[in-house]
């Protein structure tokens, strides 16, 4: 790859954006080759993000932003506390359940760290939680977000290797929920070590937050039931879970409801910029990646070593935790996603197996230092020193650890559900 794979960990090295490494080693590339048309940099960078499926991104973004300026996550996560807070340690199960329900709407890791470091932190610490379990609890609980559905990550992955979105979505719900299993698993043992308090079980304090969380438990039923049942397609999800968002903004905060929106949707376009700058990058790289040849050259020098696909997956997955300690997850997906997938197709790799694999090792990346981004945001929200944030993550780092063992090992876990619905569906 010449001078392009040095140039660009360089750049990185030395902290310059994900996007403008990128795009400045490619073009100056292309500059350099006779053969190669200037042309081609802005015709590549453009008809890569001019994709409707992209769409989704900032429908899904706008939609977690709103569900925070609005209320709707602090009712979820009162509904989860009443529903299992009465067991020990059951506040942070709460916190791990409002996750996993805000993670079906917003499918942004940090956006949900930062919001539950915001609502859940201070009450945990009233509670009598340890700091670093608390911080910790909430920035592995963020992770869950990158595979229940939807999730932006895959979203990417799909773009990237044109795969359905679809499929993907159906495929991160097992790993999605072993995550939380296992987190759960975490919490009840910290529970016994630690003594920590239990709440008392009110019937009537569970119906009435149950009341109040209903319109925040209804948007995912709409735009999940829609997206499962065929009727919308992701792109068509994440616009009706942005209306149904403003609608409900509209009609309980009403004359205040402005204001939030306009916070909400200067934050939602600044996240989109920064993703859609990327991705122009990332049409520029794909253009040039198979413009050289690249990919059929690292392919077939990969077939000649003759490792199998479980090696070649071990292999790769340490190389993508490798990368997780200093590049963000987008940087991860942008810069092995274009070079790998040609080979794992090479060796029948399934790509949807391959998907959520890169999704999981992504999920673990957010809390791996130095740039683990949820350590940064909870610490961020809570005024928790990032050393104690990690502290606190490192057991669920541990079991996140054994899921994505489990799903390497196993792919059946993975793709059982979207073959089944793809069978249901289209017989």
């Amino acid at each position: 790859m010449g001078f392009i794979g040095p140039a660009l960990l360089t750049m990185l090295a030395l902290g310059a954006p994900i996007a403008v490494a990128l795009i400045a080693v490619t073009v100056a590339f292309i500059l350099y080759d006779p053969l190669l048309s200037p042309n081609a940099i802005f015709r590549s960078f453009f008809s890569f993000v001019n994709k409707y499926t992209l769409m989704a991104i900032p429908f899904f973004v706008y939609a977690g932003f709103l569900m925070e300026r609005t209320g709707l996550i602090k009712k979820l996560f009162r509904f989860a506390d009443a529903l299992i807070g009465w067991l020990p340690g059951g506040f942070a199960y709460a916190t791990i359940l409002a996750a996993v329900m805000f993670g079906a709407i917003s499918g942004s890791s940090t956006a949900m760290a930062a919001a539950m470091g915001l609502v859940a932190y201070p009450e945990m610490i009233k509670r009598g939680y340890p700091k670093w379990m608390a911080a910790g609890v909430i920035a592995t609980g963020g992770g869950i977000a990158i595979l229940i559905p939807p999730s932006i990550t895959l979203i990417l992955y799909g773009v990237l290797t044109e795969q359905s979105i679809t499929k993907l979505f159906f495929a991160g719900v097992t790993p999605g929920v072993m995550l939380a299993v296992s987190d759960a698993v975490i919490v009840l043992t910290m529970a016994a070590i630690l003594g920590l308090p239990a709440s008392k079980f009110s019937f009537s304090e569970l119906w009435k937050a149950a009341i109040e969380a209903f319109p925040a438990l209804l948007m995912p039923v709409i735009v999940l039931g829609g997206l499962y049942g065929g009727v919308l397609t992701p792109t068509e999800s994440g616009a009706a879970a942005c209306a149904y968002a403003l609608l409900y903004g509209a009609i309980a905060l009403r004359g205040e409801f402005f204001k939030e929106a306009y916070a909400a949707t200067q934050r939602a376009v600044n996240l989109t910029a920064i993703l859609f700058f990327v991705l122009g990058g990332v049409g520029i790289f794909q253009f040039l990646l198979a413009n050289q040849g690249w990919p059929q050259d690292i392919a077939q020098w990969v077939t000649e070593l003759g490792l199998s696909p479980v090696a070649f997956l071990g292999l790769l997955m340490v190389v993508l935790l490798a990368l997780a300690t200093c590049l963000t997850g987008v940087a991860v997906l942008v810069l092995v996603v274009p070079v790998i997938y040609p080979v794992a197709i090479t060796l029948d790799i399934d790509p949807i197996h391959l998907g959520i694999l890169f999704a999981l090792c992504i999920e673990m990346g957010a809390v791996i230092p130095p740039v683990g981004l949820n350590l940064f945001a909870v610490s961020g929200t809570t005024g928790v020193p990032v050393t104690t944030v990690m502290r606190g993550s490192f057991p669920f780092l541990c079991t996140d650890g054994c899921v994505l063992v489990l799903c390497l090992l196993i792919p059946a876990l993975v793709l059982w559900l979207p073959n089944l619905v793809v069978q249901s569906v289209f017989g």
